[in-house]
Order: C-alpha cells, then sequence, then structure tokens
C-alpha cells in the first residue's frame, strides 16, 4: 500500500496522508511511537505534523516530547533527513476561553505574544528537541491576534487586543528561512482575513517569505474552509493540511456505541482536562450526534468504512495537499491508509451533501 504524494511547494513533495504526532509522549511511549513511524514510512506517508506543545493535552512534563521521539525515530532507523518532510509549530498564550490560555507557563515562561524572539527561540528550541537541522514547514499555530475557534463561531470586536505586527513575525520567519533553519511557513487555525494579510505583507517586503500553507480543521462535520478562506487559498495558490478529519474520532462512530467507545479514547480518557478539544467536539451535542449517524448510515449503505467515508471526503477536496490524522494503534494506522484507495461516487456526495445542509458544520 503506497500513499499517492502531492507537491506543496516547490521541491517539497509531501503525502496525501500526514501522521499527527500529538499523541506521542502521552498516549504513545517510545516504542509505541516508534512502531506507528515504522508503519506510516513503509507505507510511503513522508510528512508528519508537529508542535513545540505537543503531546496533548498539554502538560510540562510532557512538552516537547512529541518532537523528539520523531527526532529520535529519525536517527534510530538511519532515515536521510530528505526522506521526510518533518512540520512543526509555535506557540503561546491563546486569548480564547476555550483554549490553552495561560496554561503553558513552561514554554518559554508563557509567552503572551509572538514577537520575533519567541519565535526565533522557539525554532531553536524544535531543532535542539528533534535534533536535526532544518524544519521543512515552520507553522504559527494560532493567530497572535484574537480570533473565534475551537467552537467559537462569533467575532467579538470588544476582544480585540494589541498583537504584534505581522511585520515581525515574518521578519523573524524570514530570518529563520535565510538562516536554513526553516524551509518553508504556514499558519494554522487561520482565517480568510489573516491569509491575505500574511500575503500582503509579504509582497512588500522582499526579504519575507509566502506563506504556502494553512492548517485549519476540515471533516464532514466541519467544513467552515469552504465558506470565504478557500477561496483566498484557490487564487493566492495556497494548500490545505486539513487536520481532525474524523473530527477526533468521533466519525469513527465509536463514542455513539451502546458502551460509549473505549476507555482509552482520547474524549473518553482525558474528559474534562482538554477544553480547547472538547468545546468542538462536545459528545453531548445532540446535532453532531445526530449528523454522525446520518454519514455512519452513508457509509454501511454503499458498503464502506466510516473511516474510508471520512478520509476520502476530505481528500477529494482540490486544494487539500494533504490530511493530518492521528493514530495511537497499528488498526486505526491501517484503516487510514485504506482510506487512500476510496473514491466517493456522485450518489455518495449527494447524499453527504443532503445532511451537511441539514447538520451544517456542528464541530466548526
Amino acid at each position: 500500500m503506497s500513499v499517492p504524494i502531492i507537491n506543496l511547494a516547490p521541491n517539497l513533495p509531501v503525502s496525501r496522508l500526514c501522521l499527527g504526532t500529538m499523541t506521542f509522549g502521552e498516549q504513545n511511549s517510545l516504542s509505541q511511537s516508534f512502531r506507528l513511524l515504522d508503519e506510516a514510512f513503509d507505507a510511503g506517508i513522508n510528512f508528519f505534523d508537529s508542535a513545540e506543545m505537543y503531546p496533548v493535552p498539554q502538560r510540562s512534563e510532557t512538552q516537547g516530547r512529541s518532537e523528539e521521539y520523531f527526532g529520535r525515530w529519525i536517527r534510530s532507523r538511519k532515515i536521510p533527513r530528505d526522506r521526510v518532510v518533518f512540520s512543526t509549530k509555535v506557540s503561546f498564550k491563546f486569548h480564547c476561553v476555550a483554549g490553552p490560555s495561560g496554561q503553558m507557563t513552561w514554554i518559554r515562561g508563557g509567552p503572551k505574544c509572538l514577537d520575533s524572539r519567541n519565535i526565533t527561540e522557539a525554532i531553536n528550541n524544535s531543532l535542539h528537541r528533534a535534533q536535526i537541522d532544518y524544519i521543512d514547514l515552520y507553522q504559527i499555530h494560532w493567530p497572535d491576534r484574537y480570533v473565534p475557534m475551537f467552537g467559537e463561531t462569533e467575532y467579538d470586536p470588544k476582544r480585540q487586543y494589541d498583537s504584534i505586527s505581522l511585520e515581525e513575525q515574518l521578519d523573524a520567519l524570514g530570518k529563520a528561512v535565510d538562516a536554513g533553519k526553516v524551509r518553508y511557513i504556514g499558519l494554522s487555525n487561520e482565517t480568510p482575513y489573516g491569509v491575505m494579510k500574511f500575503l500582503q505583507v509579504a509582497e512588500k517586503v522582499a526579504c519575507y517569505p509566502k506563506i504556502v500553507s494553512v492548517q485549519n480543521s476540515y471533516s464532514l462535520l466541519c467544513r467552515t474552509f469552504d465558506s470565504g478562506l478557500a477561496e483566498c487559498c484557490h487564487n493566492e495558490r495556497i494548500s490545505l493540511l486539513a487536520y481532525s478529519p474524523l473530527a477526533m474520532g468521533i466519525l469513527s462512530g465509536k463514542y455513539f456505541k451502546q458502551d460509549g467507545g473505549p476507555d482509552a479514547a482520547r474524549l473518553n480518557l482525558f474528559r474534562g482536562k482538554y477544553s480547547e478539544g472538547e468545546s468542538r467536539y462536545n459528545l453531548s451535542n445532540s446535532t453532531i450526534k445526530a449528523a454522525t449517524m446520518e454519514y455512519l448510515g452513508i457509509a454501511e449503505r454503499h458498503g464502506l468504512h466510516p473511516v474510508s467515508l471520512a478520509i476520502a471526503f476530505v481528500l477529494r477536496h482540490p486544494l487539500v495537499a494533504s490530511a493530518i490524522f492521528g493514530a495511537t494503534q497499528s488498526w486505526q494506522l491501517q484503516d487510514t491508509l485504506r482510506a487512500c484507495k476510496v473514491e466517493l461516487t456522485c450518489e455518495v456526495m449527494a447524499e453527504i451533501n443532503r445532511v451537511h445542509s441539514r447538520f451544517t458544520n456542528p464541530c466548526p
């Protein structure tokens, strides 16, 4: 089984599936992480995503392990650096009720902004933890300005605050690119306004790098990307890296079985400890359950595995370069890999769109 490859940027071929490492160091031990990385790499996955705050839920005792485990895997397996694409992200205090807020005081003393010092230090720390010379794709984990997200949908002008200029952010990122520490830059959890402002600023100063991707949530339960951001990305040739294509496992159907799903499933294991996840993927939300049951019904009627339906839906989007998924068990990885060979018919898509029209984006 070989995962297809697509060019995210010049000389940056990435697999259509990207293995997220946010469970490494918390739900997955070092040996378990190595096994998942081995299986993914052997199947043709060359794209691996991390963040300085991972694993989640974030704790001072585990922070940075995901990056560390990935780097140790490369060295242990003696994998040539140019055979893999590694992406990671810079974090800082999140000004949102549902987000990490000021909890992450163990990361650079709890950075309150994305100034040049924090970006530079974060890059250097990630390189050190992973023991690598460069990062292929470096992303801003969420905007350094007020933006409603993680379940919030309405913009409140009163919550805006003074933030670091995009010029300073791009200047720091550009210096990292010039120094050979970073190859390309991207955004995450961004809005159409944010994408276009980053592009506008980069066009004014030749030495500023242009963003090549935006990593936002996209799934059967969250298609907000198509309302505005898709137009920006299409016209500016920016790819979507779709995270949470299974809506944190909800679209597998496991949480709505009679037993409520395995105790080790993330939303069960970390109940009450993962606010930014639970605010969006609220299992007590009747609309989420109703929509999910409809999608499970479509999969059953057409002889598809629920995971195949969900992943194939995301991969068929013309602007999606790669779907970022997580796995704690080998069988979960294999279920996702099989989805690469599934093509959804017009009939299936018509049924999906009818459900979407009734239950529009219950996990924004």
